[in-house]
């Protein structure tokens, strides 16, 4: 079954050109089928690269998806254009004041991790949609900094600064082969980490939280919350083959002091080509989250957060 996005939108001729399943919304309203409805709130500069990433993989599973693409009410875009915004996005405070009620619902990351969460210009209405989540969402994915926020505002699990910034594809262990996350991990594989902050194993243990994912070099990586019907992923399985080429490069244009994302390029040469290693894995786990919203989730959406 394919993900449903309006046939205008960048991603569905993208998609389309993938193999993925994409279907119009036109055509979506003459099918007599309950289809999982999934919000994105993006918070990520790039909009229509992030649109694309998860809705590529929010789409490969046999389950029709309807994706809702949600803004923050308080916060202009500065990298999308204003007509996309306006074409393709409702504002948190309009899908508020309509009731509605979603399966699932993304959180992505943004480019503030330096930020104490307090200070961040929408803090307060991302807490009402934080505290919304609770009542109106049956499962939130909080992704890098989204996760890091949920975690810090339902428990007061810290971020702390790093010396220098994660960058680069890491080996990360699976804890918890038994997860409905997680089924058919590999034990062992590798994950693309782009961040400045992170999460430390003593704080989760404190907060009385699960850690299914871990680095030896980076850190914990993916937290669940059964509590508040949450997982926090504070890495980018959601990540193109050369989206931390593309963030290398910019930093390199800049002039910012970066050091060659580890790992990544064949023999560490930025003039190779990057291999993609994660791609498996990153369809395994947003089709598994699928698949537990698809197998918990209400019939009827109005008992969903009840």
């Amino acid at each position: 079954m394919p993900i449903t996005l309006p046939a205008t939108l960048p991603a569905y001729d993208v998609l389309a050109r993938e193999g993925v399943m994409v279907l119009s919304d036109d055509r979506a309203m003459r099918q007599d089928i309950r289809p999982l409805r999934i919000g994105l709130l993006n918070l990520m500069p790039l909009k229509i690269q992030t649109e694309t990433q998860f809705a590529r993989l929010i789409g490969a599973t046999p389950l029709q998806i309807e994706l809702s693409l949600i803004r923050m009410s308080e916060h202009q875009a500065k990298n999308t254009a204003a007509a996309h915004m306006e074409a393709f996005y409702r504002t948190f405070a309009e899908v508020e004041a309509t009731g509605e009620k979603f399966d699932g619902l993304i959180i992505t990351g943004a480019p503030i991790e330096h930020l104490p969460f307090e200070q961040v210009t929408y803090w307060d209405e991302l807490v009402r949609v934080m505290d919304w989540t609770q009542t109106h969402v049956h499962s939130t994915f909080g992704v890098c900094w989204g996760g890091m926020a949920m975690a810090w505002h339902f428990h007061r699990l810290p971020k702390h600064d790093l010396t220098e910034k994660a960058f680069g594809c890491f080996r990360h262990r699976n804890l918890a082969p038994s997860s409905p996350y997680l089924r058919g991990f590999s034990d062992d594989f590798v994950l693309p980490v782009s961040r400045w902050t992170e999460m430390r194993q003593s704080d989760i243990d404190a907060a009385g939280l699960t850690c299914l994912l871990t680095s030896d070099q980076s850190g914990p990586c993916m937290v669940d919350d059964p509590a508040h019907r949450a997982v926090y992923l504070i890495n980018h399985l959601e990540y193109d083959s050369d989206t931390l080429k593309q963030e290398y490069d910019r930093d390199v244009a800049a002039g910012t002091p970066i050091n060659v994302p580890a790992n990544y390029y064949p023999d560490d040469n930025p003039a190779n080509p990057p291999l993609n290693r994660w791609r498996s894995h990153a369809h395994l786990l947003y089709g598994n989250w699928i698949n537990e919203i698809y197998q918990t989730t209400p019939f009827d959406p109005a008992q969903i957060g009840r």
